[in-house]
């Protein structure tokens, strides 16, 4: 096995094992050696992540054993980021990402944070209790493509629908694909309120914003985009 193939399994196992000094080991290792950044996160971190999620998936792992794979695999993006190319850093979709105004329970969402960069995404987390116009003026700052909206609370669900009704005021409702989730949230609530997309937990939602984007470069090459 090459030096490369070698700390690329060990950047994923560091993540999955939940060691953080190891993935910090592995990332300096990768540096000290030359080795494009980018391929690091991507093929080792990310992939110690993913497997993470199937983990989780099937109920071996659980929340805490998540968020500790997730300590480990920023861990190591501590070191290596410093070292990405500035476009390849640049070129991420982004996600601008919070809890509802009026909700404070932020473990749902901040899964959801993990896996989207686990997918590749740049995510801003405008962390709980946000209000809608925020969203908006945050997502205008920064370019973002996509807004993902997590509540567990029904009384504070109306948020969502405001953000989007702020969109629409604002001009750019068809720039920005909004995302909702939580305990309360429904798949015909998301249609009501009129989000683009809805899922049931944190590994299902990274994939899906992956897909969507992944249409949409089907379809400037003549693919059919079955997303909404």
């Amino acid at each position: 096995m090459s030096i490369k193939e070698d700390l690329l399994k060990e950047l994923s196992n560091s993540v999955v094992d939940m060691e953080e000094e190891k993935a910090v080991k592995a990332s300096q290792k990768w540096v000290q050696e030359g080795l494009k950044a980018y391929d690091a996160i991507d093929k080792g971190l990310s992939d110690g992540m993913n497997r993470a999620g199937i983990l989780y998936e099937q109920e071996e792992y659980y929340i805490p054993e998540l968020l500790m794979c997730s300590d480990a695999m920023y861990a190591g993006l501590g070191v290596l980021r410093p070292h990405l190319d500035k476009n390849e850093e640049n070129n991420k979709h982004k996600v601008v990402i919070g809890v509802v105004e009026g909700d404070t329970h932020d473990i749902g969402k901040n899964l959801v944070k993990i896996m989207m960069e686990t997918e590749g995404f740049e995510v801003i987390d405008l962390g709980r209790d946000v209000p809608p116009a925020d969203f908006v003026s945050k997502t205008k700052e920064v370019g973002a493509d996509i807004i993902a909206l997590s509540t567990l609370m029904t009384t504070t669900m109306d948020g969502m629908d405001q953000v989007i009704k702020l969109l629409k005021s604002e001009g750019i409702r068809d720039k920005v694909k909004v995302m909702v989730g939580g305990g309360p949230i429904s798949q015909s609530f998301a249609d009501k309120i009129g989000a683009d997309i809805y899922t049931t937990d944190a590994s299902k939602a990274a994939k899906t914003a992956r897909k969507l984007f992944e249409s949409k470069s089907s379809l400037s090459k003549g693919g059919v985009l079955s997303e909404r």
